[in-house]
């Protein structure tokens, strides 16, 4: 594999990550995205939630937990609780969540833990880059390549980095108009 294909293997991974925390991050509708970091305690072990149950969304407002195992819908209604502090009603062997409205503190609460990840993840490409332009100097002082190809392999990481961190503010920026709207 290339120094190239590496690089954009592991800057692709870099945004994916990005993507999943995006979606951790509540915003004013269900999303059963918001439930992906719950851990639940039964069988005497912690098992995530996605193990556990189906999560649907019935109405805008609101998440559908179905347990594969009637039994312990105690134990996520109390998860859900403890982890996202949400009421959770647990009606038989379902758990339902309702999801309240933001107000305009806890918006701008959410989308600063947005940024925050955002700077996270272009960091991350940053170091990716720093890495591969080691990497081929390294091979350009071992004689591997000439320096007309280090400057090229270069130019083309530097393209990929600016690639990968303009799609990050993309997702942040779409992710922020979600948070914020009414």
């Amino acid at each position: 594999m290339s120094i190239l294909d590496e690089t954009k293997s592991k800057m692709e991974a870099a945004k994916e990550h990005f993507t999943k925390e995006l979606r951790n991050l509540r915003t004013n509708r269900a999303n059963p995205g918001m439930l992906d970091g719950v851990m639940v305690e039964c069988y005497g072990t912690a098992m995530r939630l996605k193990d556990l149950a189906s999560v649907s969304v019935p109405e805008s407002r609101q998440l559908l937990v179905s347990p594969f195992d009637a039994q312990t819908s105690g134990a996520i209604g109390k998860a859900i609780e403890t982890t996202l502090n949400l009421q959770a009603i647990v009606e038989g062997n379902q758990v339902r969540i309702p999801i309240p409205a933001l107000n305009e503190d806890v918006r701008k609460d959410i989308v600063k833990q947005a940024k925050k990840k955002a700077e996270e993840a272009r960091i991350a490409i940053r170091e990716i880059r720093r890495k591969s332009n080691e990497t081929v100097r390294k091979q350009k002082n071992d004689g591997e390549i000439p320096e007309d190809i280090m400057k090229k392999s270069e130019k083309q990481i530097q393209e990929q980095t600016d690639k990968y961190c303009k799609d990050i503010d993309q997702l942040l920026s779409d992710k922020e108009k979600d948070i914020l709207e009414v």
